[in-house]
């Protein structure tokens, strides 16, 4: 191993080797030859030979000549923690290039460099992982994880080649984003304009950004996009963002509202909902996501209905969406909406969008 390990931290400071030769060129000479008879040991190694035992005792005696003048009796424990760290440094360098192999693979196949978490990945877009922190997993359950996320990877290759149909993912009742609903001024999108899927969560951050980024870029005036609200569940069956929950409930539950309505009776509070708590303030000039994240349960349910009071919703309607939002035909849609994103469209993180048939993770980027 000590062949191997000396191989390795040679090509590490060959960079500075090269750059130190160029006014010394006696010092690029010496690192060449040694690195060649490295190299010679090593494919060795590799062809299962034996390695030239010269090469490692040359190793062994440059690094230990002066301690043995002084003191001869280290020697024998000394050149054993050689070769234990040899051991050391051939291991931590060989999971290093895995480990760069499959952040770049699952770069290329998710849109991430960090499978559980998209959003402490810096080369990815920005997004909210799913599932709990990873730092609230055991030592031996990361080890495991670090395995099993080559399999989420190769599962995820054939979902980078194929073409994504937005359409095929949409669940009825079906809430589209007409942006001359929310702004005048703003176009709808066409008949024909080509359709798009936005998975979001209410309570994430990015996906907040990232509906912004599609308003105020006429996204949403070019495609005809469909939301699918997709509150993160965790693995004890709570919400990542506690409020996101009853907020996806009320939403679907004023959809269902709508549902059958012609376009001229239709209230669209699902959307407007949703348009407030991404792109509204409160008075105090607090962004309502952040607000409504901070509300107990109690509070957020008072709030939202307050919001549709705010859209002209009457207490009729009132009464009807909170019957709709405890109705077993709401957690039946929020059932069908965790299978299809995780199941069907196999999100990796919060937003996810397909649209001009592919699927993109991470906010939607306005440029």
């Amino acid at each position: 191993m000590v062949c191997i390990a000396a191989f390795i931290i040679l090509g590490l400071v060959g960079v500075f080797v090269a750059i130190v030769s160029l006014f010394k060129r006696e010092v690029g000479r010496a690192y060449l030859k040694l690195m060649k008879k490295s190299f010679g040991c090593v494919s060795k190694k590799v062809r299962l030979q034996k390695c030239d035992t010269n090469f490692k005792d040359d190793v062994k005696n440059t690094l230990l000549r002066k301690v043995v003048l002084k003191h001869p009796s280290w020697l024998r424990p000394l050149s054993a923690l050689i070769e234990v760290l040899s051991v050391v440094i051939v291991i931590v360098f060989a999971w290093a290039v895995l480990t760069s192999i499959k952040s770049l693979l699952a770069l290329w196949s998710l849109g991430t460099c960090n499978v559980d978490r998209p959003a402490s990945c810096t080369l990815s877009s920005e997004a909210c992982s799913l599932g709990d922190d990873d730092a609230s997993k055991s030592l031996p359950e990361k080890f495991v994880r670090w395995f099993t996320e080559w399999g989420d990877i190769v599962a995820a290759v054939p979902d980078r080649v194929k073409s994504w149909s937005a359409e095929e993912f949409f669940l009825e009742p079906t809430v589209f984003v007409d942006p001359a609903l929310l702004d005048a001024d703003v176009s709808s999108p066409a008949a024909d304009a080509p359709f798009a899927l936005d998975i979001l969560d209410p309570g994430c951050s990015a996906c907040m950004m990232s509906f912004r980024n599609q308003l105020s870029s006429g996204f949403f005036s070019t495609h005809q996009t469909a939301l699918l609200i997709y509150p993160i569940e965790l693995e004890d069956g709570s919400y990542k963002f506690p409020n996101s929950g009853l907020f996806a409930r009320y939403l679907y539950a004023t959809a269902l509202l709508d549902e059958g309505e012609t376009a001229e009776n239709q209230t669209h509070y699902s959307l407007k909902l949703l348009n407030r708590i991404f792109t509204e303030k409160t008075a105090e000039g607090i962004i309502y996501q952040s607000y409504f994240n901070s509300l107990d349960a109690t509070e957020a349910k008072a709030e939202l209905k307050s919001w549709l009071r705010d859209f002209g919703a009457t207490e009729e309607e009132l009464k009807t969406i909170s019957q709709l939002e405890k109705s077993d035909e709401v957690k039946s849609l929020l059932s069908e909406v965790k299978a299809l994103a995780t199941e069907k469209v196999h999100i990796k993180g919060i937003p996810t969008l397909l649209y001009d048939n592919k699927k993109h993770l991470g906010l939607y980027d306005a440029d």
